[in-house]
């Protein structure tokens, strides 16, 4: 089960909180970026990056150059993943909504400087973006290795928020049935693999990458 604090909880539509610690899983695993939000110079930042986990931990990267990553090292951050599943048209302009699932976790954000540990966390990272790549393509050198950050958020702390159904409309609306209602989904979908220009001539496009379309 997911922890209950004043930060989980939430304060609008409680009955769409999940609290099945699955459930953050689930959406930790199927979204591809995440919302990193510190508080930098007394001004709130929220940047878009890269994420894995591994467990109950999140991790996060960038380069050590990052002064978002540098300023999240050992303060409190807020992460957020939203996954947008449809777009719910009503009767009613204000009734329109959309159908989605949202995790949002709080905590402190560890840098990960054991080499050992961190090249796990630099795998963990991979395998999210990239499933299969790790063991493709070149191994990251020390040069690289030295560039990059890495931070471990622990998932003690965590919501997730999720809307699965149809319009709800106002019973006047109802009776005067006088506009379309539905839902029209939205899924995120892989196309075909483009190739790069300047690859040498007979390369196939690797199992792993066509393994997603």
């Amino acid at each position: 089960m997911l922890s209950t604090t004043p930060r989980t909880t939430l304060g609008r539509k409680k009955h769409r909180a999940v609290t099945d610690r699955s459930a953050l899983h689930a959406v930790l695993d199927e979204g591809l970026i995440c919302h990193l939000g510190v508080v930098r110079d007394g001004v709130p930042l929220v940047l878009p990056t890269g994420y894995g986990r591994d467990g109950d931990t999140l991790y996060l990267h960038g380069s050590t150059g990052a002064s978002s990553l540098r300023t999240a090292a050992d303060l409190e951050v807020c992460v957020t993943v939203t996954l947008l599943d449809g777009i719910v048209y009503s009767r009613s302009v204000n009734n329109h909504s959309m159908n989605y699932r949202s995790a949002v976790i709080f905590g402190t954000a560890k840098p990960v400087v054991e080499p050992e540990a961190k090249m796990h966390g630099l795998k963990v990272l991979t395998d999210h973006l990239a499933p299969g790549s790790w063991e493709h393509a070149r191994e990251v050198n020390a040069k690289e290795f030295a560039a990059v950050s890495v931070l471990a958020l622990d998932l003690a702390e965590a919501s997730v928020k999720m809307r699965a159904e149809g319009p709800d409309d106002e019973p006047e609306d109802l009776d005067a049935d006088a506009a379309w209602a539905g839902v029209l989904p939205v899924r995120t979908v892989f196309g075909e693999p483009e190739p790069s220009a300047d690859l040498s001539p007979g390369w196939q496009v690797p199992a792993h990458v066509r393994a997603r379309e």
